[in-house]
């Protein structure tokens, strides 16, 4: 079984679709059907067709991506998603050929996949692996350190154990089948981000997490009431605006640490206790994120309540890092830097 990185959008906008459709789902919309360009030429050709100024070393970058995904991508393999909002992977397997799709909007490069396993938070993927799923391209083979025997352990629900001794490391895409190699451009940024999850993981566990969410609520200037580790009601932290907390909105606040995702079940407890607490809304953070049926309910109850995927917190630490108390600053040692945007 080989095993594919393909994304689903440059911001993640067909993702919802590839996972409710069971399909793998490219972009490239403005190039026609590739099941009759059966060469690595053949499909240059389509791309010159359709982007006349662009130059030749994006044409056949895009030529070998699109030639993998139409023709070299095989029943039985096994897709990796990783997915933009929720920190978390989706992991399935190819059931049938190559099709073009007229019905999907701009969808139309598709395979069938089985979405074996849509959630699996990015954390259970040791470093080198999560390195791998970094690349920038859309299309390419992960093979680095045993990477296919440990995306099929996980892909049957178990644990990353990490490369096989002895195992020898080998290239992710550069495997002579016009893939480029998963090295020519990483997302550093999202490489950087696996660090800070995996840090924030392993110092800020169970009660912890709650505490580190208080402090950026009052980063965003809340007062807050953070309940003492053990049965809290349902609610770890009381928030409100003002000098006091009185002022609106008030909120209830539960935190969820474990890593795996959030059912429906804690959402709607929550929803349940602001009656209770004299709230008004509710935040709920789970660091495993959340099923599809909290991600629905959420939606319709959006005026009511937020809910906040590891990376979500991630996102409102380094927006109001600077305001963190020195000793969450020293557990969290962050430094800003720049980093060139490969071109698209």
């Amino acid at each position: 079984m080989k095993v594919w990185l393909v994304r689903a959008g440059r911001y993640g906008e067909r993702e919802e679709l590839a996972l409710e459709q069971g399909l793998a789902v490219v972009g490239w919309d403005e190039v026609g059907d590739l099941s009759g360009a059966t060469t690595r030429e053949a499909v240059k050709r389509l791309l010159e067709a359709a982007h006349p100024t662009a130059s030749p070393g994006k044409v056949a970058n895009h030529a070998g991506q699109l030639f993998t995904f139409a023709h070299q991508i095989a029943k039985g393999d096994c897709v990796v998603l990783p997915r933009k909002r929720g920190g978390v992977v989706a992991l399935g397997v190819v059931e049938g050929p190559y099709r073009y799709r007229t019905d999907l909007g701009d969808a139309r490069h598709v395979r069938p996949v089985r979405w074996v396993r849509p959630d699996v938070p990015r954390t259970e993927f040791r470093q080198d692996l999560r390195y791998s799923l970094g690349a920038f391209m859309t299309i390419c083979r992960i093979q680095r350190n045993d990477a296919e025997r440990r995306v099929g352990q996980m892909l049957g629900g178990g644990a990353d154990a990490g490369p096989a001794p002895g195992a020898a490391e080998r290239g992710a895409g550069g495997d002579g089948e016009g893939v480029g190699a998963i090295d020519d451009e990483i997302d550093v940024e999202q490489i950087a981000r696996d660090q800070l999850l995996a840090h924030i993981e392993s110092r800020f566990k169970g009660h912890g997490l709650a505490r580190l969410v208080e402090a950026v609520l009052v980063a965003e200037g809340y007062k807050t009431k953070l309940s003492m580790p053990g049965p809290d009601g349902g609610v770890d932290i009381m928030a409100g605006r003002g000098a006091l907390g009185f002022e609106s909105p008030r909120l209830c606040v539960q935190v969820k640490s474990s890593s795996g995702p959030c059912d429906v079940s804690v959402f709607r407890g929550l929803l349940g206790v602001i009656q209770t607490f004299k709230a008004e809304q509710c935040l709920l953070v789970s660091w495993g994120g959340f099923t599809s049926a909290v991600e629905k309910e959420a939606r319709q109850a959006y005026f009511q309540v937020r809910v906040w995927t590891a990376d979500d917190l991630v996102e409102a630490l380094l927006r109001n890092y600077e305001k963190l108390p020195e000793e969450l600053q020293t557990d969290l040692p962050l430094k800003r830097i720049w980093a060139l945007v490969p071109e698209e």
